[in-house]
């Protein structure tokens, strides 16, 4: 039983790996890529500022797991 769930699940992954290869559209649809803008999918959004904020937030988690460490020893 255990043999015919396994190659359920790999004929099932094996099936889907067409659909999930699937590529992103063109972003300038198609159009002059001189008169599109040539934004790109998803509008250029901005990721530096979230960066920022994770790492300030790795910093602080690593800070305060690092002081209860320390108050544990006294």
């Amino acid at each position: 039983m255990k043999t015919i769930k396994k190659l359920i699940i790999v004929f099932v992954l094996i099936m889907t790996t067409q659909t999930l290869l699937a590529q992103p559209p063109d972003p300038n649809n198609g159009g002059d890529p001189t008169t599109s803008g040539n934004n790109g999918v998803g509008g250029n959004a901005p990721i530096g500022g979230g960066l920022f904020i994770l790492l300030g937030f790795g910093a602080a988690y690593g800070g305060r797991k690092m002081y209860k460490v320390n108050q544990q020893d006294f």
